[in-house]
């Protein structure tokens, strides 16, 4: 079996200094007569060293190279991930006819992590390919074998779970990250770019991957009206008497809770405590909530006002349910849904709710 590796799509770029390493070991019955240390760009493998194999599969690679990053072993038509961070030699040894299964890194762990990845997604597309294979060779045992395939895929998942949980510091997370489409599943790749940026960013590769990703969420942010730092569309309203209005703006100066909320909506009930909790804790020191209902019933509005002991004063509606001139301007289409507004009218958060609203006010407020 071929072993598999990820290509990265990466420009070269240059280091201040170059990375001294030694990778040696035995690679043995591998059909090779030569081993080499590069790195794949676009189609092309880029070869930076290369060792002739002994007779029992020996070999030594040392040398500088332009800096700490993820390089392949190629040994014939088989591929190895290593990273290398610093001078510590590593040592690999594997049986060349088997290298899925029999490979052994010494000296580095993310390598090793990085091998393990292969194995789990390597051992998974086999076993959906079987599985195809036996649906075309027996089409009547399709519901049975759907039915294993389903089970053994969440067993999939998990495996990867645990393995980003159990590495969330590691260059491994080049391997995982190198299988998410970045326009696709934005809030995986973030979720990985960011601590993996965070601890080897001497990696051209990774550096690649963070500028990929900062592209994309500047792209992002310029397409979301409510990105962090955005200032949100000022607003009038009715209060509660439907005779005299308020502008949002006239809270400047204040941290401000958006919150669009209804007496029919269950969920905003239900949150409604938590946001009564924070006001009380820190309407002193600079907080206050502005609530937008959709409601079209006003008593029922005012009653819900009441009974959830909503106790600040800025509370506007139009009665327009879901036609409410503010909602349609905010794009609302779900409730309950906020906004947290810094001091000039700035988005901090969007859909703060629970244990979250009170961290982000903590951190804010420091108490």
């Amino acid at each position: 079996m071929k072993l598999l590796f990820f290509c990265l799509l990466v420009p070269i770029l240059g280091f201040s200094q170059g990375q001294v390493f030694k990778i040696s070991g035995q690679i043995f019955a591998s059909g090779a007569d030569s081993i080499y240390l590069s790195q794949q760009f676009g189609t092309t493998f880029k070869n930076y060293m290369s060792s002739p194999l002994g007779e029992n599969g020996s070999f030594e690679l040392k040398g500088i190279l332009g800096g700490p990053d993820y390089y392949l072993l190629r040994i014939g038509q088989n591929n190895l991930n290593v990273v290398i961070r610093d001078t510590t030699p590593i040592q690999i040894f594997g049986d060349g006819r088997n290298l899925l299964q029999f490979c052994n890194f010494v000296n580095s762990e993310e390598s090793r992590q990085m091998h393990e990845y292969i194995v789990l997604t390597t051992n998974w597309r086999f076993k959906a390919d079987s599985a195809l294979n036996a649906i075309k060779l027996d089409p009547s045992k399709e519901a049975d074998i759907n039915t294993y395939m389903t089970q053994e895929y969440s067993k999939y998942q998990t495996a990867i779970q645990s393995f980003l949980g159990q590495y969330g510091n590691s260059a491994a997370l080049i391997m995982p990250l190198s299988s998410i489409q970045l326009e696709q599943d934005f809030e995986s790749y973030e979720k990985l770019i960011l601590p993996l940026y965070q601890s080897f960013n001497q990696s051209a590769i990774v550096q690649n991957m963070y500028k990929n990703y900062l592209t994309e969420k500047q792209a992002r942010d310029a397409a979301n009206p409510f990105a962090r730092g955005k200032t949100v569309p000022d607003f009038e309203e009715l209060r509660v008497d439907g005779k005299k209005k308020m502008k949002l703006s006239e809270l400047k100066g204040q941290v401000v809770l958006l919150d669009f909320w209804a007496s029919w909506c269950g969920p905003c009930r239900a949150e409604n405590p938590n946001v009564v909790k924070n006001y009380q804790k820190y309407k002193d020191a600079g907080f206050t909530v502005m609530s937008v209902s959709l409601d079209s019933n006003k008593d029922k509005w005012l009653a819900a006002i009441a009974a959830d002991q909503l106790s600040w004063p800025n509370h506007v509606s139009d009665l327009g349910g879901w036609q409410s001139k503010v909602a349609q301007l905010y794009g609302v289409n779900s409730i309950p849904f906020t906004v947290l507004l810094d001091k000039e009218g700035r988005v901090i958060a969007t859909n703060l709710r629970g244990a979250a609203l009170e961290q982000t006010l903590q951190q804010l407020f420091g108490f």
